[in-house]
């Protein structure tokens, strides 16, 4: 038996009950999406979609192809570590730190030291893009590293690949994730190597590596430990610091992790395949970009009848979601918004899921699922 698990990054299903305390009362980024767009996923709505309770936009049809529910995120937080930790039962009893004033001048005094560098650049919670568009000539000017940082908590890092090697990035990166703990823990450190000329710069997304947080034992573990195969796609396997892993798949864009996705559900292998598709996030979301977010669903939609062909008849799809982040709302960031839950598999045709109480539900599943025990947090819905 196989297990594939698909997160499409940042599809939210309407803003959760506490959602006012992080600002994002209102926020409801496929509804909104679908209104905005036109946008018709004929397929999402088959598996059940417009049958979850909030969804407002497609079509109730009576008999759904699979199980349909959403998740509420009891972990407190919007961010990708917060929402991927709760998915493999990590309970956070407080969340990650964030630094909206950007880094404090002491630690970053200290890190320029540490990587022999004169100073930094920028220190601010700052779009990417825009990071080396504005400070990249002083970069290459001087060779400090432009520094920022958002609303997640994550302490970022670009460089010009022709001023300062990958390795060196990458050197960097891991000496700030030794740093940043204790007091000033934050849940990823980001390399993010550019090219190009001034008024040109471009990321290379495909060079991006992170540097995660250690997460505490989960699920994914679990599964390693019973023998079962455990395949990370894409920035999964960055997401929990490389750990419970047999094997990591590097995808960059959606399309290329659905095809690695695909090709993995194709092998004679049991075990679990969990690919985060991140374009709908980091192309569309953060940039408040209605249409390309509904061009990437719309995509994703297509590619279903693809994904059912390639179960096998005992095996499962689960198709879920982390946060929010709502291309139709004000500023940039994620917002707090119930998960999507869609499971394809033996008995789980016309199943209503209801609303489950936390993302760990998932990895629960999982569990339940391979005959393993778990006591961590969590329900099955198998």
């Amino acid at each position: 038996m196989k297990i594939t698990t698909i997160v499409l990054d940042s599809v939210g299903l309407g803003y959760l009950p506490d959602a006012a305390q992080f600002g994002d009362e209102g926020a409801d980024t496929l509804d909104h999406t679908v209104l905005k767009t036109g946008l018709e996923l004929p397929h999402l709505a088959s598996l059940g979609l417009g049958c979850v309770p909030g969804v407002h936009t497609l079509s109730q049809v009576e008999k759904p192809l699979g199980a349909f529910g959403r998740m509420v995120e009891a972990n407190p937080g919007k961010d990708t570590s917060t929402g991927h930790w709760e998915f493999v039962g990590i309970r956070l009893e407080h969340p990650f730190q964030v630094f909206p004033q950007g880094f404090p001048e002491d630690f970053l005094a200290a890190y320029c030291a540490r990587i022999g560098v004169g100073g930094y650049l920028l220190n601010r919670p700052y779009s990417g893009t825009e990071a080396i568009r504005d400070y990249g000539e002083a970069h290459l000017r001087t060779g400090f590293p432009i520094v920022y940082t958002s609303a997640d908590s994550v302490f970022q890092i670009a460089a010009h690949i022709g001023k300062v090697p990958l390795e060196t990035l990458y050197a960097w990166c891991q000496t700030a994730r030794e740093m940043l703990v204790g007091p000033l823990a934050c849940a990823r450190v980001i390399a993010r190597p550019f090219e190009g000329e001034p008024g040109s710069f471009y990321r290379r997304e495909d060079l991006r590596k992170d540097f995660a947080l250690e997460p505490p034992p989960n699920v994914l573990d679990e599964l390693k430990a019973a023998g079962l195969e455990v395949v990370g796609v894409g920035k999964i396997p960055d997401i929990y610091a490389h750990r419970g892993f047999t094997r990591e798949v590097k995808a960059g864009s959606n399309a290329e992790g659905l095809a690695r996705t695909l090709e993995l559900m194709r092998e004679p292998f049991a075990g679990l395949v969990f690919t985060n598709l991140v374009d709908f996030d980091a192309k569309y979301g953060h940039r408040r970009n209605p249409a390309g977010y509904a061009e990437a669903l719309a995509a994703f939609d297509a590619r279903i009848p693809e994904l059912l062909a390639a179960l096998g008849s005992e095996d499962y799809l689960f198709i879920v979601s982390d946060h929010g982040n709502d291309p139709t709302y004000r500023g940039t960031d994620h917002t707090r918004e119930y998960g999507m839950l869609l499971v394809v598999g033996p008995g789980m045709a016309g199943a209503d899921l209801g609303t489950r109480a936390t993302f760990a539900d998932l990895g629960a599943s999982w569990a339940r699922a391979f005959g393993l025990p778990w006591s961590g947090p969590g329900t099955s819905v198998l």
